[in-house]
């Protein structure tokens, strides 16, 4: 039996705006991205799609942007496993320290935090074991950009097909049969007007 999914990376941040890395560090959203998650409720409230489940990242601004899709009218669980990428001694620290995305695979784990190969140990398994459950058949996951991104990764995908789906509140949609994920679309969101 064919299921859906959607995985969301939360709203714009406090750190997003900083330019700091935020992985495991949090922080609050912006009034620009309550805005955000507001409007990408309304996609859903538009297309008439509707949640069995819901599940969040335990970060903060990934359990807020969760809450304002939804306008706190449903249940979630809070997942650890759907957190961000771990960036070591990274965390908190200026953008601009970023090495090249190339180099991204192991570099972080020299200081503590994690690769690339270790996000998708843990995010696949866990949004697997999440879409078996008998009764999940329309479920949204509220996670980051860089776990997101190596979650479709393990389809096979590329960063560079699928960029532009990892802005703030922006998502992917798949579809989930026979233990496969196939992502079928990017919901993107007309947020011009909050600039």
């Amino acid at each position: 039996m064919k299921k859906t999914l959607y995985v969301m990376r939360h709203g714009e941040t406090l750190f997003n705006v900083r330019r700091k890395i935020q992985g495991w560090s949090d922080s609050p959203l912006t009034e620009k991205g309550i805005k955000q998650a507001k409007i990408a409720g309304e996609y859903f409230k538009k297309h008439n799609i509707e949640f069995d489940h819901a599940y969040a990242s335990t970060s903060e601004r990934a359990s807020d942007t969760l809450e304002l899709v939804t306008d706190g009218k449903m249940d979630y669980e809070r997942v650890k496993n759907l957190r961000e990428m771990n960036y070591g001694t990274f965390e908190s620290e200026s953008q601009d320290l970023n090495p090249s995305r190339e180099t991204y695979e192991d570099f972080f784990t020299n200081y503590g935090g994690e690769s690339r190969s270790q996000v998708r140990a843990r995010i696949v398994p866990t949004i697997t074991a999440i879409m078996e459950k008998d009764d999940h058949h329309t479920v949204l996951v509220v996670s980051h950009a860089g776990a997101s991104f190596q979650f479709l990764a393990h389809t096979g995908k590329t960063f560079e097909e699928y960029a532009h789906a990892f802005g703030n509140c922006g998502m992917i949609k798949y579809e989930f049969e026979d233990g496969v994920f196939t992502p079928v679309e990017v919901v993107e969101h007309d947020f011009s007007k909050l600039m």
